[in-house]
């Protein structure tokens, strides 16, 4: 009798049957949760696909719970996949709206480059003393208060700083 339910769904015209009777509603329900017909019906054939596949390991009770869940979850894994490629195309071409000139874009890369460079190649204790103040918005008595010293010595990392990033770039102001 245990054979006879593992098999249950497996069966071609039970199966079948099972797919006639759900996937209709499968389909309209990602329809109206993602609002795309297309989508809704490739995840409605990718998750009755994905039941045949694992029609040995799901119960005939389940099946529907399984259908559902594994449906569910190609939309959402989708809509995460279209976040990130939204995401992407924005991070990759930035200035796609704007109708700078290609030499000015070049140039600021060019000078990030450079300052990045030079702000590394300040000491520690300046680097973070600047960073703090010019990336953070602390202040002085802040800075002190993190790194444990005085302001007076805030003072003097953050002016060696910016007097070596004027040296390491030149028309920095």
């Amino acid at each position: 009798m245990n054979e006879n339910t593992t098999a249950g769904i497996c069966e071609e015209l039970t199966f079948a049957g099972f797919f006639k009777s759900h996937a209709k509603t499968l389909r309209n329900y990602l329809f109206y949760k993602f609002g795309n017909e297309e989508q809704a019906e490739d995840v409605t054939q990718e998750a009755f696909i994905k039941l045949w596949e694992n029609c040995a390991n799901v119960p005939p009770e389940k099946a529907k719970s399984f259908l559902y869940t594994v449906a569910n979850n190609t939309s959402l894994n989708h809509v995460a996949h279209q976040k990130v490629v939204l995401e992407y195309s924005k991070k990759a071409n930035p200035n796609a709206h704007d109708s700078q000139n290609p030499e000015f874009i070049m140039e600021e890369e060019q000078f990030k480059v450079k300052l990045q460079n030079a702000i590394a190649g300040l000491s520690e204790a300046q680097r973070s003393a600047f960073l703090l103040h010019r990336i953070d918005g602390k202040k002085y008595h802040e800075i002190a208060e993190i790194l444990n010293i005085s302001v007076k010595a805030v003072e003097k990392r953050i002016h060696g700083a910016l007097q070596q990033l004027r040296k390491d770039i030149e028309n920095i102001r």
